[in-house]
């Protein structure tokens, strides 16, 4: 896999570049967002990015947007000092995938981007009218296309693949999140707020219809 890593600390951005090349990966490596931004774009070849959240000039979750908004769908692992449940959760409103807080073991690092590259890219399929490409992120429709996150796409994904059946909660979160993810009931519904947004902005004939206290269909 290539992997983008943003981290402002010099220390840590070469113990990372030589763990993850060890680990047989490539790096791209930068050291603020501004070069990130740069570095990372959607034709960069990137297949997953570490983004600090506490870089010099900027935020990266406001890093991880900017990269989301330019095309850039590939999963993104936060890293950062902060650890508190508010702040995993706007991470992951970001469009974040995971989240590792600082100090980290580098092995539980090193696994948790090797699943996020394995997550990537679910089959093709296509559901009434609503076509899902894995490649680019992208719901289709007759009548228009939107980019997804790779968690929203997973998801969706998740949703869609059992068109006649409750997708419960937790096969939804397996599906979308690494293993071990913590994830709370209003991170999902957040994101599920999102998927609706993006299906109606494309005249999806599939809606989500939330099932209370078990999960989601299509419809």
């Amino acid at each position: 896999m290539i992997i983008g890593v943003c981290e402002d600390d010099p220390a840590i951005r070469r113990l990372l570049a030589e763990a993850l090349r060890f680990a047989g990966h490539e790096t791209v490596m930068a050291h603020d967002g501004g070069e990130a931004l740069r570095l990372f774009g959607a034709d960069s070849g990137i297949d997953v990015m570490v983004v600090d959240i506490g870089l010099p000039d900027s935020d990266g979750r406001d890093v991880c947007q900017a990269l989301r908004s330019a095309g850039q769908n590939a999963p993104v692992l936060f890293l950062t000092a902060l650890g508190a449940t508010h702040d995993r959760l706007a991470g992951f409103g970001a469009g974040g995938d995971d989240y590792v807080a600082k100090p980290f073991e580098l092995k539980e690092l090193i696994a948790r981007l090797e699943a996020l590259g394995r997550r990537g890219r679910p089959p093709l399929s296509t559901t009434a009218g609503l076509d899902l490409d894995p490649a680019r992120h992208a719901a289709r429709t007759p009548s228009g296309e939107v980019l997804l996150t790779p968690t929203e796409f997973r998801m969706l994904a998740a949703i869609t693949s059992r068109p006649d059946e409750v997708v419960r909660r937790r096969t939804v979160i397996a599906a979308a999140w690494p293993e071990g993810a913590v994830v709370a009931e209003n991170t999902v519904d957040s994101f599920m707020r999102r998927i609706r947004t993006k299906l109606e902005s494309i005249g999806s004939p599939v809606s989500i219809e939330t099932v209370r206290g078990v999960g989601f269909r299509i419809r």
